[in-house]
């Protein structure tokens, strides 16, 4: 076959189906244009997903006839002044959006610079890669790209989108991320005629307040880490704060919005120690990089890119993540609290609900029903949930019956988790503070300390072990036992020591002091299978959270244990030293704090 030189429309109808495979990639160029334009506004609007018209109007610079003509013409740009690719500081650089949309669709230009009178505005169209001459228009200060019938030149594109439901979600995420980096930028998004976004200009935290809702706001640590010229900021959520999805986790690198594998596994170990595998965190991250240190030319949707020095942008997100939720101290998230709440507030049932004088009102049910709502839950203001009475008279002194609780120390009230009161069902602690009460995981709070406690430990020098008066036979299959016996030098570092006891067979001579009374048969069990799931080529220093989160569960106070006063009181004084204590390893709440003006709306008093 004769080699041949492509005609120009076919070029950028190739180079359309790289950059433009949607209509949100092509909302993402055109509000990526309009923000490296100076644009203060920027206002899409979008028509079945974007399928039959999209419109972009921004306030920016503006260009004028001459440069509206250039500016659909490809690899034409005004955003690399020294044809350096190296150095890119602006979102587009490759000039090849406008031509490649108007090789695929009907596209309109118009604009007029900010320094410019009505009358010097100018029009432009490509229609399905015919480029017209620029006209004269009326049109305020700025730039509006109109797209119509996208695709409708290549329709084999168009069987290939989604609904128009779909589609629009698609615009609307990008439309988001972009409105995250440009806080300073007030966006709107109208799809169908109904408005989806209206972002007013704001700060970064408000900014992110508007797109992933109150909670994360309020519940959102502030990150800021530098290191060798490279700045990381952004926000980060509280351990307890998280999801089942990834989805909620955004990066920026110099405003861009990426998906990047590295920044996503950093975020996994940064919150390992204190996340399930199966959940994950809320954060919106900025890195801040040279533009020599980083590769932004590595994908023609520039949703990618390649860093110089990948461990050490990997360290500084660990580092910051990790720095910032320390500083957090023994705090929970606030929707703790607010889940909690919320279980008590079950609907009345349909039977204790009459009409009655053309009203719904609450009928107090007879006492002949009583006994039979036993154990239900009723939330209406006569009677508590679980209410059991039997045939007394109404006369009788409950208060003779029930014990005496001990009255909280009143110098105990001023720390943030109060006073200990009582311990319910020999699990939980309920404390008393200044202006409410703390219900406390005593297993989870204190796995938590144990925890922390053989890291420091680890980092200063070793773990204290105590010897076995007899060893601890544990008998296991041949596979499992070889696999201990393998890692044996680096289990004594975690304070275990073990020897071979024949086949199956593992004998233990000394295990960590802090473990204490435990069940020593199980750890070495789960210890088993820890390094099964990590491989044998895996160093177990790499993995040493998890193994010290294994031992740390053993050796911490089990359900069921009854505590003294001063053990409770103890145990929150330790949780308000110790960072991390307000999740256990698993990124459970080890506390939950209910104010006092929460439990009087419970009881109908405010």
């Amino acid at each position: 076959m004769q080699i041949r030189q492509l005609p120009e429309t076919l070029i950028n109808q190739i180079a359309a189906g790289e950059v433009i495979e949607r209509p949100a990639a092509a909302v993402k160029e055109l509000v990526e244009n309009a923000i490296d334009a100076g644009a203060t506004r920027i206002d899409i609007l979008i028509r079945e997903g974007g399928a039959s018209l999209i419109t972009v109007q921004d306030d920016g610079i503006g260009m004028t006839a001459d440069e509206l003509s250039l500016a659909v013409e490809r690899h034409a740009t005004s955003k690399l002044p020294d044809d350096n690719l190296v150095h890119i500081a602006a979102l587009g650089f490759r000039g090849e959006a406008l031509p490649s949309i108007g090789a695929v669709s009907r596209l309109t230009l118009t604009s007029r610079p900010r320094d410019a009178k009505n009358a010097d505005a100018a029009a432009i169209t490509v229609d399905g890669g015919k480029k017209s001459k620029p006209a004269p228009a009326a049109h305020p200060a700025g730039t509006r790209v109109e797209i119509r019938d996208l695709f409708y030149a290549t329709p084999a594109r168009l069987k290939f989108l989604k609904t128009p439901r779909a589609e629009a979600q698609a615009v609307r995420d990008i439309v988001t991320r972009l409105a995250m980096a440009y806080p300073d930028i007030s966006f709107s998004l109208t799809h169908d005629d109904k408005s989806v976004l209206e972002l007013p200009a704001a700060d970064r935290l408000e900014r992110l307040q508007q797109i992933m809702g109150r909670d994360f706001a309020e519940n959102a640590l502030p990150i800021a880490a530098e290191r060798d010229g490279i700045r990381l900021s952004g926000f980060a959520a509280l351990p307890t704060l998280n999801r089942g999805t990834s989805q909620y986790q955004y990066f920026f690198v110099n405003g861009r919005p990426v998906r990047d594998k590295l920044t996503v596994g950093a975020v996994r170990g940064a919150y390992a120690d204190f996340l399930s595998h199966d959940r994950h965190p809320m954060l919106c991250l900025f890195l801040d990089i040279p533009p020599e240190l980083v590769d932004v030319n590595v994908h023609p949707a520039k949703s990618e890119v390649r860093f110089q020095d990948t461990a050490l942008v990997r360290g500084l997100i660990v580092g910051g993540l990790k720095h910032a939720i320390a500083a957090a101290g023994h705090r929970a998230s606030t929707t703790v609290a607010e889940q909690t709440l919320q279980s008590f507030r079950a609907p009345a049932p349909s039977s204790a609900v009459s009409r009655w004088d053309g009203e719904y009102r609450q009928r107090p049910p007879s006492y002949k029903n009583l006994k039979g709502m036993a154990g239900a839950a009723y939330t209406g203001s006569y009677y508590a949930s679980n209410l059991a009475l039997d045939d007394a008279p109404a006369t009788r002194n409950f208060a003779q019956d029930a014990p005496a609780a001990s009255a909280p120390e009143q110098q105990n009230l001023s720390f943030p988790l109060g006073a200990a009161v009582a311990q319910v069902h020999e699990t939980y602690i309920v404390a008393q503070t200044a202006d409410g009460l703390v219900l406390v995981d005593q297993h989870a709070a204190h796995e938590r300390l144990v925890y922390e406690k053989m890291k420091q430990d680890l980092a200063s020098g070793g773990i204290a072990r105590q010897s076995l008066l007899l060893p601890e036979i544990v008998e296991m299959d041949a596979p499992a036992a070889e696999r201990l016996l393998g890692r044996k030098e680096e289990l004594e570092e975690l304070g275990l020591m073990i020897e071979s006891f024949g086949p199956g067979a593992i004998a233990v001579q000394e295990v960590p002091a802090l473990l204490g009374a435990s069940d020593i048969q199980q750890l070495v069990r789960d210890l088993a299978d820890d390094i099964a799931a990590y491989g044998q080529t895996v160093a177990l220093k790499e993995k040493l959270e998890g193994i010290c989160g294994t031992i740390a569960c053993h050796g911490s106070v089990r359900s069921g244990r009854r505590l003294t006063s001063s053990e409770m009181n103890a145990l929150l004084r330790q949780m308000e030293a110790t960072p991390h204590s307000g999740q256990c390893n698993h990124g459970r709440p080890t506390y939950v704090e209910l104010k006092l003006h929460d439990i009087e709306k419970l009881f109908g008093r405010k």
